[in-house]
């Protein structure tokens, strides 16, 4: 294993240049003339392109540009001292230090580990004054390797260390009074960066030395290139709020769902940390802060603490999927009911408009025979052709992003083409999303098989980009073209058949609506919550440009269900507030928007304090509104928006009374149930 960092690749009191630009180049030249590149161009290029996702300087005169890059086939780290200094972008003026640090793609991951023991240390004063102070090379490469030498006999050094938590004051005087123990407050964070060298464990160690200047426990999970280790589930539970020091997507992000979240991007603990800790404590004693998307563990229910079961790695995988293809599902959704208000439902037939019409060239509705646009408006109609076309292509990518993620949550990165090309093979070979699903998970585990392989060096940038994405897609494809493509398509008609055999009999329908209905309320966008909005979505995407369809019903009934408990309980809060606490009835305020927004989560606070008497109330007051929501026939072309997409309804009157007796149902429900239980004992609401 070559040298970090030799002689060489050390410059002290150099100039190199009078801004970034010219800096990176020359700090380039050095990684070529010490043999460890032969491509400088693509190096400079590579390290500019993550040099524009955000600025390298650091405070206290310190700059880190940084990338993998196929330039250079071992990590490599460049030292500069930097005069005159030059500015990297840091609030507090010009770097005189700077480290250009280079790692080939897919490298090797023990020189990652040592890679991210220096980006901790460059945090430290004393390590980058000894650095300044230095008179000789020989003395720089000496101050490195003391730094990183630990790293190779230690745990990885994206793991947080055991002893984290800071020292506990000095013992008292004998025979003094003992302070009593006092509950400590935990956190958890997340770091990473596009590249996962530097900043993910720089803004890590930041966050970890400002917590415990404060006194507050906490764990940061790095997701960086050498890999990460998951934060244990029960650590994840015991938290009192979460930090995303992010620049890329959380992995696992549900894994967090309702914790009091402090956002920001990877730099600003490096800035920052102190402020963030402070807001993260303020949050969590806020009941209404924003809070992680989705539910947590089902209310009285706690994590395990223990390896993930078969079970647990199944819904993550399979919840990952859908939380990444409801965005294309909501957005889709929502276009194609706009082109329905905008150019009637006969804009089904004439898409086209939108790409043989423009602004000057408008469509002439009589010929086209679009006798329901709106205001009788070509312009409009045009409009709502455009809006139509729009919401197809997004819905184009609903199986598609549903297979590409699931691979991903399985394969990391290189899943996801593979994945992806699996989704559309399911739309060409009609398997829809159950085909999507498999197609996903094999995609997945074919591409995390091959991660796996020992290969030599030289190939190893080409596995994420070439060999996994190429030898999976052929693998996974021919599996799902000659095996499964026929047996998943029977399968498939045979589901919508049934679906419309539900839906030509009222009894039946209304039957499915109420356990869709309680499936959406039971844990509030949670698994089976996820499982009964997914059924309709997928469903959706294939009727919603029909003028009359089941899966219509499907859809208005899955999201009145879902807006009953906020509202429900809102209800209820201003009806008996005496039943329920201060901050719940601080919740309630929220919740009546919340639920109107079809945002079931509202509802999770409630059920968190009380799930015996909360969870059943709920579930019987959705479980009403959706079977109301079938037998009225009310249908929604819109996957989301609750009140504010009426448009989108037909059969409103049906729509209001299904939602508001499931309302009344639920609120007299939690209020019967809980006029059983204590009072409970009014607390101050607390702020940090």
């Amino acid at each position: 294993m070559s040298e970090l960092i030799n002689q060489d690749l050390v410059r002290l009191d150099a100039d190199l240049g009078d801004d970034k630009h010219q800096a990176i180049h020359a700090l380039a030249d050095v990684v070529v003339a010490a043999g460890r590149s032969h491509d400088r161009d693509q190096l400079v290029r590579d390290v500019l392109a993550r040099e524009e996702t955000s600025a390298t300087g650091l405070p206290g005169g310190i700059a880190i540009p940084h990338c993998r890059t196929a330039a250079v086939q071992e990590p490599t780290l460049v030292f500069a001292r930097l005069a005159p200094a030059v500015d990297f972008g840091a609030k507090d003026g010009p770097a005189d230090l700077a480290f250009l640090i280079c790692a080939p793609e897919g490298g090797d991951t023990t020189h990652l580990q040592l890679l991210t023991k220096l980006a901790r240390a460059l945090v430290k004063p004393a390590f980058t004054d000894a650095l300044r102070a230095a008179d000789t090379a020989e003395q720089v490469v000496a101050l490195v390797g003391d730094v990183l030498t630990p790293a190779q006999a230690a745990a990885p050094a994206d793991e947080a260390p055991a002893d984290a938590a800071p020292a506990t004051a000095a013992a008292a005087p004998q025979g003094a009074p003992q302070p009593q123990p006092t509950a400590r407050r935990r956190l958890v964070a997340v770091t990473a960066c596009p590249t996962g060298i530097a900043h993910t464990f720089m803004a890590a160690e930041a966050l970890e030395a400002a917590a415990a200047r404060a006194g507050v426990d906490i764990d940061v999970e790095t997701q960086g290139s050498a890999g990460s280790t998951p934060l244990d589930p029960a650590t994840i539970a015991a938290a009192d709020a979460v930090i995303f020091a992010v620049d890329v997507g959380v992995r696992d992000r549900s894994r967090f769902a309702g914790l009091p979240l402090v956002s920001s991007g990877v730099k600003r603990p490096v800035d920052e940390a102190d402020l963030m800790i402070a807001e993260a404590l303020e949050r969590a004693a806020d009941p209404s802060a924003a809070r992680v998307e989705g539910s947590a563990a089902a209310p009285g229910e706690t994590r395990s603490s223990g390896s993930e079961s078969w079970g647990g790695r199944v819904r993550r995988v399979l919840m990952t999927g859908v939380s990444y293809m409801i965005p294309f599902v909501a957005a889709g959704g929502l276009l194609i009911a706009l082109g329905f208000l905008f150019g009637g439902y006969e804009i089904v037939d004439h898409g086209a408009v939108a790409t043989e019409n423009s602004l000057f060239n408008l469509p002439d509705l009589d010929a086209l025979g679009l006798d329901h646009a709106l205001l009788d408006s070509s312009l409009l109609a045009y409009f709502g052709a455009l809006f139509f076309v729009l919401g197809g292509t997004a819905f184009g990518f609903l199986v598609p992003a549903l297979a590409g993620y699931i691979a991903f949550a399985i394969a990391d990165r290189p899943g996801i083409a593979p994945g992806f090309v699996m989704g559309a093979l399911a739309g060409t070979l009609g398997t829809g999303f159950l085909g999507g699903i498999i197609g996903g998970v094999l995609a997945g585990l074919v591409a995390h098989w091959i991660a796996r392989r020992p290969v030599a060096s030289w190939a190893r940038g080409l596995m994420p980009v070439l060999v996994i994405p190429l030898v999976t897609t052929l693998v996974v494809g021919f599996i799902m073209v000659v095996v499964l493509g026929r047996p998943l398509g029977f399968v498939m008609e045979r589901l919508d058949a049934g679906l419309v055999y539900m839906g030509d009999r009222p009894g039946l329908a209304v039957l499915l609506g109420a356990l869709l209905g309680a499936m959406m309320a039971f844990d509030m966008g949670g698994p089976l919550n996820k499982t009964a909005y997914t059924f309709a979505t997928t469903g959706l995407a294939a009727a919603a440009t029909a003028t009359d369809a089941p899966q219509l019903k499907v859809m208005a009934a899955v999201m009145l269900a879902g807006m009953v408990p906020p509202i429900a309980l809102a209800l209820a809060t201003v009806l008996r507030p005496s039943l329920f606490t201060a901050a719940e009835r601080e919740n309630g305020k929220a919740g009546w928007l919340l639920g109107a927004s079809f945002i079931t989560e509202g509802a999770i606070p409630f059920a968190a304090a009380d799930p015996l008497r909360v969870i059943p109330s709920i579930m019987l007051g959705s479980a009403v509104t959706g079977g109301l929501a079938e037998l009225f026939g009310v249908g929604l072309r819109a996957p989301h928006g609750g009140v504010f997409v009426l448009f989108a309804v037909d059969g409103v009157l049906g729509f209001l009374v299904a939602l508001v007796a499931g309302v009344a149902v639920a609120c007299a429900a939690v209020l019967a149930l809980k006029s059983t239980a204590p009072t409970p004992a009014e607390t101050p609401l607390v702020t940090v």
